[in-house]
């Protein structure tokens, strides 16, 4: 397990956060990549972090987790960065996205929310 993941996520919680980045590409606003989502959730404008699990140089993404801590953002992981860069429209991977407008589908931000939340409880 990479230094920066700090719980497990069951699939279906990984599942629900491809299917948020999805919905909020096409229809609400992301940002891609470790220094916008930075940036972003500095600002606190993220609703949202996603991060992938397979990141190497695994520092990249060290800062994160703290950071969404600091900023009450909540955060989530998926398995592959090859597959979250698919869910957000990228032809390439991507290391992590923020959610910054999920769009008219607020339901998946909501759910995702509280599954990480009581994920991070059990830790």
């Amino acid at each position: 397990m990479a230094m920066y993941v700090k719980f497990q996520t069951p699939k279906e919680v990984s599942d629900l956060a491809y299917d948020l980045v999805e919905k909020a590409r096409d229809i609400g606003k992301i940002s891609k990549g470790a220094n916008e989502v930075t940036k972003q959730v500095e600002r606190g404008q993220a609703k949202m972090v996603i991060m992938a699990e397979d990141v190497s140089p695994e520092e990249i993404l060290a800062h994160m987790p703290i950071l969404c801590e600091e900023k009450n953002i909540p955060y989530a992981y998926v398995p592959s960065k090859d597959e979250l860069g698919n869910s957000a429209g990228l032809l390439v991977s991507t290391t992590t996205i923020a959610v910054l407008n999920p769009g008219k589908d607020k339901t998946t931000l909501e759910t995702l929310t509280k599954k990480v939340a009581e994920l991070q409880k059990q830790e």
